[in-house]
């Protein structure tokens, strides 16, 4: 099964993206990975001889990949489109899920300003609900670092003018 999983996914690769990675899990199923589309598609033995498990998920940041987002079970029996059709809707499924909050935020907040330039009754006023976005943190040092800083040299300073006085 699993040296015919590999067969598999050799054809199907292509038919998903033109530049992809195959490589083996530990539990003897075959990965495609999509760099440059940041998704991965895994190729599972199942229970059965024909059948196969299809699961689909993204790939983060650094390269490692975040746990699959949906997942579907399939016979190999189905053609190569057919299969990669289904291993498309897994694919635009896992996309789906993965949408950030802060695009859904962006869209509402269009969705209200569209109702508020109508007149609707829909339209907010004042600050929508719901928790502040978090402000990232600065990459330049802060006052308190350079007091700490200064105060540390300061330190340093005393004791090797207290050490250089005691050899004189």
């Amino acid at each position: 099964m699993h040296a015919r999983l590999i067969d598999v996914a050799r054809e199907l690769a292509p038919l998903l993206w033109r530049e992809h990675t195959l490589y083996r899990e530990r539990s003897g199923g075959v990965v495609i990975r999509g760099e440059h589309v940041r998704r991965w598609v895994s190729l599972s033995p199942r229970g059965t001889r024909d059948d196969v498990l299809v699961r689909a998920g993204r790939i983060l940041d650094g390269g490692t990949t975040a746990p699959a987002r949906s997942e579907v079970v399939v016979s190999l029996s189905v053609g190569r489109g057919e299969l990669a059709a289904v291993c498309r809707r897994v694919l635009a499924e896992a996309a789906a899920d993965a949408v950030p909050s802060g695009a859904v935020r962006a869209e509402s907040a269009r969705a209200g300003a569209k109702s508020a330039r109508r007149g609707g009754k829909g339209a907010r006023t004042g600050r929508a609900g719901g928790p502040r976005p978090r402000k990232g943190r600065s990459r330049h040092t802060g006052l308190t670092s350079w007091a700490i800083l200064l105060g540390v040299m300061a330190l340093v300073g005393v004791y090797a003018y207290s050490v250089s006085a005691a050899y004189r």
